[in-house]
């Protein structure tokens, strides 16, 4: 019973909604505004974390990240300027999906590249193993020739 109930609080804690870092005192009291703000930083990363948005992370840093967002959503800037301000003080790492500009094409098909040369020399290896014989056939003496067929009919062997 103990271990069931382990388990379930243990799902409950791993599975919890990712919003769990947006603490009350940075929400904005305009509920339209603040679902602006949850929108734009599920596509900020942390760069401290990087591999969260801020709005899933705990660190110092996404929390200054998510009250910069939302002082810029209440100042006025639309969502492309509020993200746009970001970029430009942290650069394109700090989005989640990067674009992909001539600095980051080896980033986006680096994946692909590496996939393909496993791919090709999984391909090599298969073929070599398939190809090559898997060493000199043995050859039997007459009298090991003779016991095997004697094995083989089912005869008995002295």
């Amino acid at each position: 019973m103990k271990v069931r109930v382990a388990a379930v609080a243990a799902s409950l804690v791993i599975f919890a909604p990712g919003s769990r870092a947006v603490t009350p005192d940075e929400m904005l009291k305009d509920p339209r505004l603040e679902e602006r703000a949850r929108d734009l930083s599920q596509g900020l990363r942390c760069v401290v974390c990087q591999n969260q948005s801020i709005d899933d992370s705990n660190a110092p840093l996404a929390h200054d990240l998510r009250v910069l967002l939302r002082e810029r959503l209440v100042a006025g800037d639309s969502d492309k300027a509020a993200v746009d301000y970001i970029v430009a003080r942290y650069g394109n790492f700090v989005l989640l999906k990067p674009p992909m500009q001539p600095n980051t094409v080896a980033l986006w098909c680096a994946p692909a590249l590496v996939g393909l040369l496993a791919l090709f020399g999984f391909s090599r290896y298969l073929g070599r193993s398939r190809a090559a014989p898997s060493g000199p056939s043995p050859t039997l003496t007459v009298d090991e020739e003779t016991r095997a067929d004697a094995l083989l009919e089912g005869k008995q062997i002295q």
